[in-house]
């Protein structure tokens, strides 16, 4: 049964992305560099949209794909009909996030990367690696990993110690609040 409120006409409203657009030629997921390590590549993840069935959009929020997709925008540049489909990805990773459905795969350390990974935007307004592989580390407490490497890093120049802040720091904050509504 067919509910008035499906996954696709949520992602409509909140992206622009109308995934009726999509049809199916597949070049999205022929180009995606993750494709082979998702549960659901690009194109199944739009005929999920599709078919507007309780079943797929549950499936689509639990699943691992819309947590591996680093929205690198070859999806689009492929796409005949240019849709966004990072921008839907990261619709469904924050609905998945709202409804408690990411997989577990996913807890153990995907969504801690990206958590850290926005927080150290939040902060910064850019990108700070000393503080994305902190948050990271203390949020999966997988403290030892790949700590032979930070010394050359740090020596190359490739782990400042001090994050390169952004003007403007106001602006950034409410972009964050619009983003939490």
């Amino acid at each position: 049964m067919r509910r008035k409120n499906m996954l696709s006409s949520d992602v409509l409203e909140s992206t622009g992305v109308n995934s009726a657009r999509c049809y199916q030629c597949g070049k999205c997921s022929a180009g995606c560099p993750l494709a082979g390590e998702m549960d659901f590549t690009s194109n199944t993840v739009m005929r999920m949209l599709q078919v507007e069935e309780d079943a797929a959009d549950r499936q689509l929020l639990q699943s691992q794909s819309i947590w591996l997709c680093v929205s690198c925008e070859m999806c689009i540049s492929r796409c005949p009909m240019e849709i966004d489909i990072p921008k839907v990805m990261d619709y469904l990773r924050q609905k998945s996030l709202q409804e408690g459905l990411q997989s577990r795969k996913s807890n153990k350390n995907i969504i801690p990367f990206h958590r850290a990974f926005l927080d150290s935007i939040k902060y910064t307004g850019r990108l700070y690696e000393v503080g994305l592989v902190l948050g990271y580390k203390l949020r999966t407490l997988n403290l030892w990993q790949d700590l032979n490497i930070a010394p050359r890093m740090f020596l190359k120049g490739k782990l400042p110690l001090l994050p390169e802040l952004v003007k403007g720091k106001k602006q950034l904050s409410n972009i964050f609040k619009k983003t939490k509504k």
